[in-house]
């Protein structure tokens, strides 16, 4: 049962203001937008409802899983293993280095914090976000379940906080396109917990498509 400590650390974790530049992504949207794939909510939540089901929960969360799990057991050559996988399952170097960046913030933000033995992982903890977030919620004895739905939830909800900027779309509509898709997370969490190693992969091509146009892209406003 999660504890009311964990849970506030799981809500500090997962939440938007975490100094990780989650803000400065869009992860492909931004192209999509230039190039009207994405032109109003129905589009942005189609986008992110196909990406939910392929890449997040075919990549992301089995491995944040296993991820949770080799930090739990102080495994740091299963931790290194699942960290390359996941590396290397990013389609563009944009989306790699997003999850490098991302991952040495997190990994200073874990230090400063106290967790223990972060500073001597770094070097590991800072080559993926991931992997230092689910080093963290190991650390304090989160649910790996829960683990998973903070986490999708994160990724969620800094993407439509990102397309309600360049969309556009009011506040409102964020807010209903959110509330739309977090009905599909405890069941792509179900699946993704019950991903065989074999069963790991997915592809979302028009994601890859969109990241690698993006750092060509004339008028930009999200990192590329």
């Amino acid at each position: 049962m999660t504890t009311d400590l964990s849970l506030l650390r799981l809500l500090h974790l997962s939440s938007p203001s975490l100094p990780t530049g989650a803000f400065s992504y869009s992860q492909g949207i931004e192209w999509a937008v230039e190039c009207g794939w994405v032109r109003n909510a129905a589009d942005l939540e189609g986008w992110l409802r196909d990406q939910l089901r392929t890449t997040q929960t075919g990549i992301d969360l089995p491995l944040l899983a296993r991820l949770h799990s080799a930090a739990r057991q102080g495994d740091d050559t299963a931790l290194d293993a699942w960290t390359q996988r996941l590396l290397a399952s990013r389609e563009t170097q944009e989306l790699r280095s997003e999850e490098s960046n991302r991952g040495r913030a997190l990994a200073e933000l874990l230090i400063s914090l106290k967790v223990a033995e972060a500073a001597e992982r770094k070097a590991l903890l800072a080559r993926a976000q991931a992997t230092g977030f689910a080093y963290a919620a190991a650390h304090w004895d989160i649910d790996p379940r829960q683990t998973l739905i903070a986490y999708t939830w994160s990724w969620l909800e800094n993407l439509v906080i990102a397309a309600v900027k360049i969309v556009p779309l009011g506040q409102t509509q964020g807010q209903q396109t959110l509330a739309r898709l977090i009905k599909e997370i405890p069941a792509a969490v179900d699946r993704a917990l019950q991903a065989e190693d074999a069963d790991i992969g997915a592809s979302s091509p028009a994601l890859a498509i969109a990241s690698s146009l993006h750092e060509t892209q004339y008028t930009r406003i999200f990192r590329s």
